[in-house]
C-alpha cells in the first residue's frame, strides 16, 4: 500500500505540474510574460479571468501534492534507509513548501492587485501601490523563495535520494546516476540572476527531465 501510494504520487505530481505549466504557457504566456512590464502582466492576468485563476490554483496545488512525496519515499527505503536520507526528507518537504509559497500568490493576491490596477476608477496612487506590491511579492515570494530556495532544496533532495538509490539498490542503481544530471540542471536556475543567460533554459529543460525521472522512478517502484 505504501509503495503503491508513493509510486502514484511520483507519477501524478510531475504530470499535473507539467500539464498545468503547459496550459499556463498557452493561456498566459508564462513564464515569458514575467519579463514584461507590470502593467502588461496585470492587464493580461485580469483578461484571463476565473479560468486563469483556477489554472494557477491547480499549479500551486501540484506543489502541495509534492510535499508528502519525500516522506513517503523515505518510508519506502526503510529499514535500510541511509542516515542522510532523513536530512534529505526534511529538505524535500521544504522544497515543496517553498514552491507552494512562491506560487500561491497567483490565485489569491494577484487577482486583487490586478483588479485595482485595471479599475478605471482607481487613482494613480492606488495603481502605483498595486504595482509596487506586485513587484515586491514577485521578487520575494516568487524569485527568492519559490525559485531560488525551491531550486536549491529540490536539487539537494534529488541528489541525496539518488545517492540512497545507488547505495541501497532499492531499484536499479542506474536510476540514481541518471537522476543526478537533472538535479544539477535544476540548481543551475539560481544563476539566472547573475546574468548567466543560459541558466533559465538549462533549468527549464532540467525540470522536464527531472519530471520524467520521477515518473520512471514511480513506475520502477510499482514493478517491485
Amino acid at each position: 500500500m505504501l509503495i503503491s501510494l508513493t509510486a502514484l504520487l511520483l507519477i501524478v505530481v510531475p504530470i499535473a505540474f507539467n500539464a498545468t505549466f503547459f496550459l499556463l504557457q498557452r493561456a498566459f504566456a508564462y513564464p515569458d510574460i514575467l519579463r514584461q512590464p507590470t502593467e502588461v502582466i496585470l492587464q493580461r492576468f485580469k483578461e484571463g479571468g476565473a479560468p486563469l485563476r483556477r489554472l494557477w490554483y491547480v499549479f500551486a496545488f501540484s506543489a502541495v501534492l509534492f510535499t508528502p512525496v519525500p516522506v513517503l519515499v523515505h518510508q519506502v527505503f526503510q529499514p535500510d534507509a541511509p542516515w542522510f536520507l532523513a536530512v534529505g526528507t526534511v529538505i524535500g518537504v521544504l522544497a515543496g513548501v517553498f514552491q507552494t509559497l512562491g506560487l500561491i500568490r497567483w490565485p489569491f493576491l494577484v487577482p486583487f492587485l490586478a483588479e485595482i490596477f485595471t479599475d478605471p476608477k482607481s487613482t494613480q496612487a492606488a495603481r502605483d501601490s498595486a504595482g509596487v506590491t506586485f513587484q515586491a511579492f514577485h521578487r520575494y515570494a516568487g524569485m527568492a523563495i519559490g525559485e531560488h530556495l525551491g531550486f536549491i532544496f529540490t536539487s539537494t533532495w534529488t541528489v541525496l535520494l539518488c545517492v540512497a538509490i545507488i547505495q541501497t539498490a532499492l531499484v536499479n542503481p542506474l536510476f540514481g546516476w541518471l537522476g543526478i544530471v537533472p538535479a544539477i540542471g535544476v540548481l543551475a536556475g539560481i544563476f539566472e540572476e547573475t546574468a548567466f543567460k543560459a541558466a533559465g533554459v538549462v533549468n527549464a529543460i532540467s525540470y522536464i527531465l527531472w519530471s520524467v525521472w520521477l515518473i520512471a522512478f514511480g513506475i520502477a517502484l510499482l514493478l517491485l
